[in-house]
C-alpha cells in the first residue's frame, strides 16, 4: 500500500478541472476597453494584488450606497484635509453616501483652513524644518500648513465660542455643527463641517484635544477664567451616547474607514458598547454590528496595531457581522490619496449624476440636537 507522504514521494493528485470547482477566471486588463474611471475600476477588479482589492471595495461602496436601510458612518484619520481630498468626502456627505463623520481633530481644523478660503502649500525639501519654523511653516510629509493658516482657524473658532451659551455643556458632535453654521452663513467655500450642517450629518472627533479645534477651545476657556467668565464645559460622553443611540435607531450599519486611529476604533467600539450595556447591565437593547465596511490604509498587520487589523480580527470582537452571516467587506492596502478618489469617483459613476441612493431620511434620523 502506498502512503502519503509531503515529501512528494508516493502521493497521487486528483488534479481538479478549475471551471467545475467553478473557480473565478482573472481577466486581462484590457486599456482599449477602458473609457471611464468606473470601467478601469472593474476591470481591476478582475485581475489581482491590490487592483482587485480596489474594484472589490468599491462594489462594496457602491452596495452600501444603494442600501436604503445601510446608515454609514465615515471615519477619517490622517492628513487627508491638507492631501487636499476634503472635497471628495463633502461629494459623500451631500450625495447622502454618508450619514455620520467620525475624525480627528487635526484633520477637521485643516479643513476649516480649506472652508475658509486659505491655501496650503507645497514643501520644498532644500529648506530645512529649523528654517521653516522660523518662517512659521508648519510641515506636514510633503506640505506646509502656514501658522497664520491656524489663527485665521482660531478667529472662527472664538466666533462660534463667544455665541455659546455657558449653560449648555459643549460636546464635538454640537461644536462641529455650529461651526458648519458659521461656514454656511459667512463663506462660499464648500468643506466638511459646512456640508455636514446642510446636511444634518453629524462630525464627531473623539480624541478632540488633540488637535488645534481643542487647544483653541482651551485657549478660550483660560481666556473666559482671566477676565472673570464662566469656563465652557467639555463632555465626550455626550459623544459617545448620542452616537450610540443615533446607531441604535438604524436598520443596518456600514463604515468606510480611512486610515485608523481613534477614529476607526471609537465607531467600531459601538458594538461591543451595546453589548455591555444588554449583558453587563440587563438593558433592553437591539445587539447591533456593521453589516458593511470599506477600509483604505496601507498599515500592516504584523505590527499588531489596530490601524492595521481587518476586519476578521473585528468580528471577533462582535463589531461586525460575519461573512457566513451575510457581512460584507472591502479592505485596500493602499494610500488613501489614491484609492480613496479613485473608488468614489467609480461608484459616483454607477449611481449617475443625480442622488441615485436617495437616503435624506437618514439625514434626518442624524439631526443634530441642541
Amino acid at each position: 500500500m502506498k502512503r502519503n507522504n509531503h515529501d512528494g514521494q508516493g502521493v497521487e493528485r486528483h488534479l481538479h478541472n478549475a471551471l467545475e470547482d467553478k473557480l473565478i477566471p482573472l481577466e486581462p486588463l484590457d486599456l482599449s476597453r477602458v473609457h471611464s474611471i468606473d470601467d478601469l475600476v472593474r476591470a481591476m477588479s478582475k485581475t489581482a494584488f491590490t487592483g482587485r482589492q480596489l474594484g472589490e471595495a468599491a462594489d462594496v461602496l457602491e452596495a452600501m450606497a444603494r442600501d436604503k436601510d445601510c446608515f454609514v458612518v465615515m471615519t477619517l484619520a490622517g492628513a487627508m484635509t491638507v492631501a487636499k481630498q476634503g472635497l471628495v468626502v463633502a461629494e459623500l456627505i451631500d450625495r447622502g453616501i454618508v450619514n455620520a463623520i467620525v475624525s480627528t481633530g487635526a484633520l477637521m481644523a485643516h479643513g476649516l483652513v480649506e472652508a475658509t478660503g486659505r491655501a496650503h502649500f507645497r514643501y520644498n525639501p532644500d529648506v530645512p524644518d529649523t528654517q521653516l519654523y522660523e518662517q512659521g511653516y508648519n510641515r506636514v510629509y510633503d506640505t506646509l500648513e502656514p501658522e497664520t493658516n491656524l489663527d485665521d482657524v482660531e478667529r472662527v473658532v472664538f466666533h462660534v465660542l463667544e455665541r455659546w451659551d455657558p449653560s449648555e455643556v459643549l460636546c464635538s458632535y454640537k461644536f462641529n455643527h455650529a461651526i458648519g453654521e458659521h461656514l454656511a452663513k459667512h463663506t462660499k467655500d464648500r468643506g466638511i463641517l459646512r456640508s455636514a450642517y446642510e446636511q444634518g450629518v453629524p462630525v464627531f472627533v473623539p480624541a478632540f484635544t488633540d488637535s488645534e479645534l481643542g487647544l483653541d477651545v482651551a485657549l478660550t476657556n483660560r481666556m473666559r477664567e482671566g477676565a472673570g467668565r464662566h469656563k465652557l464645559r467639555f463632555d465626550p460622553f455626550e459623544d459617545l451616547e448620542h452616537f450610540a443611540s443615533t446607531l441604535l435607531r438604524q436598520k443596518k450599519l456600514g463604515i468606510l474607514t480611512i486610515g485608523g486611529g481613534v477614529p476607526r476604533n471609537w465607531a467600531q467600539q459601538f458594538g461591543p458598547f451595546i453589548e455591555l450595556r444588554h449583558r453587563r447591565m440587563g438593558e433592553n437593547v437591539p445587539l447591533k454590528r456593521y453589516h458593511y465596511g470599506v477600509r483604505i490604509c496601507p498599515e500592516p498587520v504584523h505590527w499588531g496595531g489596530l490601524s492595521g487589523s481587518p476586519y476578521s480580527e473585528a468580528v471577533s470582537w462582535g463589531k461586525f457581522v460575519p461573512p457566513a452571516d451575510g457581512g460584507r467587506f472591502g479592505e485596500v492596502f493602499v494610500d488613501a490619496t489614491v484609492g480613496l478618489p479613485i473608488i468614489v469617483a467609480a461608484v459616483l459613476e454607477r449611481l449617475g449624476k443625480k442622488n441615485g441612493n436617495q437616503k435624506n431620511s437618514k439625514r434626518a434620523k442624524a439631526e443634530v440636537h441642541r
